[in-house]
């Protein structure tokens, strides 16, 4: 049985799994958070290659990966989380967040100004989006596990879901063959859909350095989404990656490093 752990010392032991790369150096250490159904797991090429410069810390969000799961999914918890792992690696980070996690990372910049020294905000933008992401967790769902020995087992099942096979990989990155389950929170995740399309209502503005990286193929941030976004982050920068889609740094990832290392370095 461990000892039990003053307040002080239980808020700098955050939540969230994280995985280093790399060891401090001179640059602003980086971190760098998934999007959903993602994982720190998805991210380790690049941050591997980032790490040459800089320490990079990927993270797990909540009902993510190795993660608590909890029975709530908002973006003002998830800057919350994000803000623990900052003050335990010093208080002042990089941020490079893509989708879900853009969002959270955006968050964390307005409710925590201080904490984030540079942002990249991956395909992804501070508004409401009119789609669901609810049928590929029906998908999952239906994933019979007395039927699965090994990952391609899981992957068929998907694929006769109606799941394309780029995104059955990325999926059965969650899978828990062990426990014959997924490493995500599948119930707290579809009742908080609304919430996860959604972004907080909020006036505050962040005049800090922001690269808005959409991918060249995806709609999710649009021309007319620039007001919304100038609004909140007034030095706001945009960029696309040509031939790339919505999950621009797996499909691009060479032009994703190599945008996010221009631009952290400049």
């Amino acid at each position: 049985m461990g000892l039990a752990m003053p307040d002080a010392e239980r808020y700098h032991c955050p939540m969230l799994n994280s995985i280093l790369h790399g060891t401090p150096t001179d640059k602003p250490a980086l971190l760098v958070v998934h999007g959903l159904y993602g994982s720190a797991r998805n991210w380790g090429v690049i941050c591997k290659r980032l790490s040459d410069e800089r320490q990079v810390v990927a993270v797990d969000l909540r009902n993510h990966g190795q993660s608590p799961w909890t029975d709530s999914h908002s973006y003002p918890e998830m800057a919350e989380d994000l803000a623990e792992v900052i003050a335990s690696h010093g208080g002042q980070m990089d941020v490079i967040g893509h989708s879900m996690g853009g969002k959270a990372a955006m968050m964390l910049t307005l409710n925590h100004p201080d904490m984030v020294n540079r942002l990249i905000v991956a395909d992804i933008a501070p508004v409401t989006y009119t789609h669901s992401q609810i049928q590929f967790i029906e998908a999952m769902r239906a994933v019979d596990f007395d039927r699965v020995d090994r990952r391609p087992d899981v992957e068929a099942q998907l694929a006769e879901a109606g799941v394309e096979p780029a995104l059955q990989s990325f999926f059965t990155q969650s899978l828990d063959l062990p426990q014959k389950g997924w490493r995500l929170n599948l119930d707290t995740l579809a009742r908080d859909m609304p919430h996860i399309m959604s972004f907080p209502e909020t006036s505050t503005q962040w005049p800090g350095s922001v690269l808005f990286l959409s991918g060249g193929k995806s709609d999710y941030v649009r021309r007319e989404d620039r007001e919304t976004i100038l609004a909140r982050f007034p030095n706001a920068r945009f960029a696309k990656i040509p031939g790339a889609g919505h999950w621009l740094h797996a499909e691009k990832p060479r032009e994703f490093e190599a945008n996010a290392r221009a631009f952290l370095n400049a």
